[in-house]
């Protein structure tokens, strides 16, 4: 009997030991995860990159990972010469072999007013007809200051130089060579509303080179910088270039004509925010749906439908910014220059009627 007392009074007490040891064990890692809960927390909810930042809030997308803050720079304010830097060399003879350009006309969206096309992806009901009729959201002074900037957040896209349905296979969109490509365009633009008389300055900055990923924050750096620089600046065009490229490998370029010469469909992107962060992007539609209209009345066929999306893309600087896409990787050098013209003139005409 004492024998079997003795054997009970020792499990027991080994359990109860088991028991302290464990219970003491899960204190102790509760304790220590209590500091990390909110941390957890931000990381498994919804999380965003907003201007090379953290923001729970923004629904900004990105294609960019995060980055370390750009090193601060000297503004380019002139055409990157093709001798400072090479990403590629000027078209040399092809190697690959040729692959179909597929020229085509964009008029799919999904809404339309008048001779006008909106592709909305947002859950907004868009009131064309009181965006178009509402007064634009700032004014230009008429002292010839600098008030709008031109800028690239990818400056290396580049454009075909031959305009004759085909491309080499071995074709690579991108060039430091600022007469390639969207940097071509962006002089084009600012020359055009310099001769109109509104104060431009273009930006060529290579945002994109030697890192594509950080593109948006080093442009966004440059912007403020100009503003500092420039603070009667208004607008701010981001402009890009599209890409186009089915599975067969066959590249898609918009076009149009005007008075006999060709010209790329640019397409106007406009951002919208339901969480916080952007607070005016109703006065940046304002501004986008008129240009958009402008450019259709000047020169029909010239813009792709409106892009309207939850994204911000710089375009919370003011409400004055506007992404702009000017044709795609098919699209002619010639082509997108002659439409940087056109939408020079269209912007002027809107900002000085």
């Amino acid at each position: 009997m004492k024998k079997q007392y003795w054997k009970l009074t020792a499990g027991l007490t080994a359990l109860i030991l088991i028991f302290t040891v464990c219970l003491s064990a899960v204190i102790y890692r509760a304790g220590a995860c209590l500091p990390l809960m909110d941390d957890a927390a931000m990381l498994s909810g919804k999380l965003s990159f907003f201007n090379g930042s953290v923001n729970s809030s923004a629904t900004e997308p990105t294609d960019e990972k995060p980055t370390e803050p750009s090193e601060k720079r000297p503004l380019a304010e002139t055409p990157t010469s093709p001798a400072e830097t090479a990403e590629k060399p000027q078209d040399t003879s092809h190697s690959g072999n040729m692959l179909p350009v597929k020229e085509i006309q964009v008029n799919n969206g999904n809404m339309s007013y008048d001779n006008i096309t909106i592709r909305n992806t947002t859950a907004y009901d868009l009131d064309v007809e009181s965006l178009l009729s509402s007064a634009l959201p700032f004014t230009l002074e008429d002292n010839h200051s600098v008030q709008v900037l031109i800028y690239h957040t990818h400056t290396c896209e580049r454009y075909l130089t031959e305009d004759n349905g085909l491309y080499d296979e071995d074709y690579y969109p991108r060039s430091t060579d600022g007469d390639l490509g969207v940097a071509a365009v962006g002089e084009k633009l600012a020359e055009t509303l310099k001769a109109r008389g509104i104060g431009a300055v273009h930006d060529t900055t290579l945002h994109d080179y030697p890192s594509y990923e950080g593109s948006y924050a080093r442009s966004w750096d440059t912007i403020c910088a100009y503003r500092e620089k420039y603070p009667d600046i208004k607008v701010t065009i981001d402009l890009h270039r599209d890409a186009m490229t089915n599975d067969e490998g066959v590249k898609y370029k918009p076009t149009f004509e005007y008075e006999g010469k060709k010209a790329s469909q640019i397409m106007i992107m406009a951002g919208y925010d339901t969480e916080g962060g952007f607070d005016f992007w109703d006065e940046n539609l304002i501004f986008a749906m008129q240009l958009h209209k402008r450019c259709e009345d000047l020169y029909p066929g010239m813009t792709r439908p409106l892009n309207f999306g939850e994204y911000t893309y710089n375009m919370n600087f003011n409400n004055g910014s506007l992404l702009i896409e000017v044709g795609t990787d098919a699209n002619t050098v010639e082509e997108s220059c002659r439409s940087g013209e056109y939408l020079g003139e269209a912007l002027a005409d809107l900002l000085k009627p």
